[in-house]
């Protein structure tokens, strides 16, 4: 019995002071599982280190609170979403709106962003944000009229799309058909990501006004089903919807992936990762390994290569398309920035990206977070 006794008292006494070590250095400790990790070579991906010159960089804005999301207005202003619950415009007008209803826990908060196509008209802008109905939390899509420099006749596109201090997704943009397309997080319930009923780990489509186009695969909103939480979409020349996806994380990070998304496909979240098969599911056209993390974000079509972001992985991505479903990956910018969240095209054709560097998970560095502008044209000297 003393033996057991003993192991009892050892067993807690470690209890206690990892309690107290969590206690006191608990943010420390939790960063580690998102520290960035070393780029190695990814199974069937080649994987090229490149760091570009830097005189074709610009501060843009900088001093921004956990900026997610970048559009642009037709007189060349920028509007960028901040987490905490703020829409910031920037440019020749400068102001802060602050957007109603936004719930800042963990990755929710004021998160996507997008204006409607024909925005010179209609002055429409859609958001996505994480809202809070007592200790439950929810993400929803809603639509105002941005005009003369205010916000009015706010509109719930979409509302009821599971919500957590983790896996929210939270990109919107609109396709080549002209519909909104919505990424959402598994919300920490992987199993809702099979099943085509819910809204948790989906990408969604709809039309501008909320409603369902006819031809969605299984009646409703869902429009690809079996994702973690994908963070980034975009389209390339050929009309093919791209989609970044984060992989498993803590201790046992890695798998993340870049998926070609079609329509009604499963791709395969919990059941399979990385380069597992099953059938009825989809392997992803390129994924970072289970020794490595890309953590990728948003994503953007240029010059035959789909561009996406990596906060963990602290770099510019480049898949370059060398097949219907086959990519290069390069790498850009590596550990030059810190943590990377959205990467957009802008009018004059240079890319806008947004550091993350701020959201208790990064080293924030002086100016912190930051608006920066690239010419693309660095990635093909």
């Amino acid at each position: 019995m003393k033996y057991i006794y003993a192991a009892i008292m050892g067993i807690g006494l470690i209890l206690v002071i990892g309690l107290i070590a969590f206690y006191f250095f608990g943010n420390e400790i939790f960063s580690l599982f998102y520290a960035p990790t070393e780029t190695n070579l990814s199974q069937g991906v080649t994987t090229q280190r490149i760091v570009p010159e830097k005189k074709s960089i610009e501060m843009i804005a900088e001093n921004l609170q956990i900026p997610w999301a970048v559009a642009f207005l037709p007189d060349g202003d920028l509007l960028v979403t901040e987490r905490p619950g703020t829409l910031r415009r920037i440019g020749q007008n400068k102001k802060v709106y602050d957007i109603e209803g936004v719930a800042h826990r963990g990755e929710g908060g004021l998160l996507g962003m997008a204006l409607h196509p024909r925005f010179s008209k209609n002055h429409w802008i859609y958001i996505y944000l994480t809202t809070a109905g007592g200790d439950d939390l929810e993400n929803r899509v809603e639509r105002y009229v941005f005009n003369n420099d205010e916000l009015s006749d706010k509109r719930i596109i979409i509302e009821g799309i599971p919500g957590a201090k983790y896996h929210d997704g939270g990109r919107i943009a609109f396709g080549p058909d002209g519909d909104l397309y919505i990424t959402t997080g598994d919300s920490g319930k992987s199993n809702l990501a099979q099943r085509t009923d819910s809204f948790a780990g989906k990408i969604l489509r709809l039309h501008d006004d909320g409603s369902i186009p006819a031809d969605n695969p299984f009646h409703n909103a869902v429009w690809s089903y079996g994702h973690r939480n994908p963070q980034g979409i975009a389209w390339d020349n050929d009309g093919r919807l791209w989609a970044t996806e984060h992989g498993r994380s803590g201790i046992l990070s890695g798998f993340d992936e870049l998926n070609v998304i079609e329509k009604g496909k499963n791709y395969g979240w919990p059941v399979i990762q990385g380069d597992e098969t099953r059938a009825g599911m989809e392997r992803s056209v390129a994924q970072s390994g289970s020794d490595e993390t890309w953590a990728p974000a948003g994503a953007v079509y240029w010059d035959g290569s789909i561009f996406f972001t990596g906060l963990r992985g602290e770099a510019i991505y480049e898949a370059r398309i060398i097949g219907e479903k086959q990519v290069s990956l390069k790498i850009h910018f590596h550990n030059e920035f810190g943590r990377l969240r959205d990467i957009v095209l802008g009018s004059e054709n240079y890319m806008y990206i947004t550091t993350s560097n701020t959201d208790d998970r990064g080293t924030p560095k002086s100016g912190d977070d930051k608006i920066i502008r690239i010419d693309p044209q660095v990635f093909r000297k």
